[in-house]
């Protein structure tokens, strides 16, 4: 398993635990309470659960050996299983929460302890903020001083992007959460209940869509990221044996890359077969060897 692997599993691994003990209590206070945004914010917390342990499933299967059918392996398969739980952010976490607080405000219900329901959320933001600061203690291993917005645009770890996602969707809605629950407390009025329940839902529908699109990118087939293609592009240029780079084309495979190289060696008129075959086998070697991740080099010499 590769490095940014490990620390993908770490982020999900952070981000169940604390979830699964915020949704235990989040369904306790739901009931007691009566409150409907406690119970979107269980919701959310029971598919945020069942969206890490599909993280997980990719990761595994994305391990599996390359194979005639599969000859580049299935790294790409965390792609999709990013996909589908961004899909279940959407829906399960924010679809039923809209659903959840339109049903509140047609029929308002009256919210019993709301004391306790702010200590849960409060509670459960100790715990989603401690999730948070996992994923975000590894983004910044491979980001370094990248700002988070330009990592989560340009990154290719989708499965790591999906749970800093839903982290920070998590810890907006239990802001939501408690300052409608407070109203509601303050005021006697569960219209604010109400509100801050559907409130919940555009936020994680919103930021659900941010997802989507990111790894809609990937499963279409992204370059790697810029600062590691120019990287590429310019390492193989440095080669003694290369005289002109025409062209370096990259694709994201996971936790892999794909790397296709045209370029104008040097002495090709003078060089035998061999010769050639020799000098591009030393260049793909050295770059797999500063590139741990291009597990594929496609070197094709050529003229123009």
């Amino acid at each position: 398993m590769s490095h940014g692997s490990e620390g993908s599993v770490r982020a999900i691994f952070y981000a169940l635990g604390a979830n699964f003990g915020i949704a235990v209590a989040k369904y306790v206070a739901a009931f007691w309470t009566g409150s409907g945004s406690m119970l979107a914010e269980a919701i959310h917390s029971t598919a945020d659960c069942a969206n890490q342990l599909l993280l997980l499933l990719g990761l595994k299967q994305a391990r599996r050996p390359a194979s005639v059918d599969f000859p580049l392996g299935h790294h790409r398969v965390t792609y999709f299983w990013s996909m589908i739980v961004a899909l279940m952010l959407f829906f399960m976490g924010g679809a039923f929460s809209v659903y959840e607080g339109v049903e509140r405000l047609l029929h308002p219900q009256p919210l019993q302890h709301g004391l306790i329901a702010m200590a849960v959320l409060a509670c459960a933001v100790v715990l989603e903020a401690f999730s948070l600061w996992g994923a975000l203690k590894e983004i910044r291993k491979v980001a370094g001083r990248q700002p988070f917005l330009a990592w989560f645009r340009e990154t290719r770890q989708s499965e790591l992007m999906v749970v800093a996602g839903e982290d920070i969707a998590a810890l907006l809605g239990l802001a939501l959460a408690f300052v409608a629950v407070a109203a509601s407390v303050v005021t006697g009025n569960p219209l604010w209940d109400a509100l801050g329940t559907l409130a919940i839902g555009i936020v994680l529908m919103v930021i659900a869509i941010a997802v989507m699109i990111e790894v809609k990118g990937l499963i279409v087939g992204e370059s790697a990221a810029p600062a590691l293609r120019a990287e590429i592009e310019a390492f193989v240029a440095a080669q003694g044996e290369v005289e002109q780079v025409l062209n370096v084309i990259t694709l994201a495979w996971g936790d892999k890359v794909v790397i296709a190289v045209k370029a104008r060696m040097r002495d090709m008129e003078t060089r035998t077969g061999l010769q050639m075959v020799e000098a591009i086998n030393a260049v793909e070697a050295r770059m797999q060897e500063r590139f741990p991740s291009a597990q594929w080099v496609f070197f094709e010499p050529d003229i123009r």
